[in-house]
């Protein structure tokens, strides 16, 4: 039985072993990464706006910082 370390290490040298994507590839793949963020910034946004006054207290958050935060673009970090 390997342990998770040594398999991990195998799994490692093996991707290290591949050849590189193509160029497309890379891009296509950088492409789907930003969305994803963008989409999960936009989500997270979207229930900032919509957290109670309870809720903010908890995550220690005026109404106004919350409003600031939640109407940004999602293009914005």
């Amino acid at each position: 039985m390997t342990t998770p370390i040594a398999s991990s290490n195998s799994q490692i040298s093996y991707l290290n072993s591949r050849p590189a994507l193509p160029v497309l590839a890379q891009a296509a793949v950088a492409f789907a990464v930003l969305v994803t963020k963008w989409s999960g910034r936009q989500r997270t946004r979207q229930h900032l706006r919509h957290l109670s006054a309870e809720q903010l207290k908890d995550i220690g958050l005026t109404r106004e910082e919350a409003h600031y935060e939640g109407t940004l673009p999602f293009w914005r970090p």
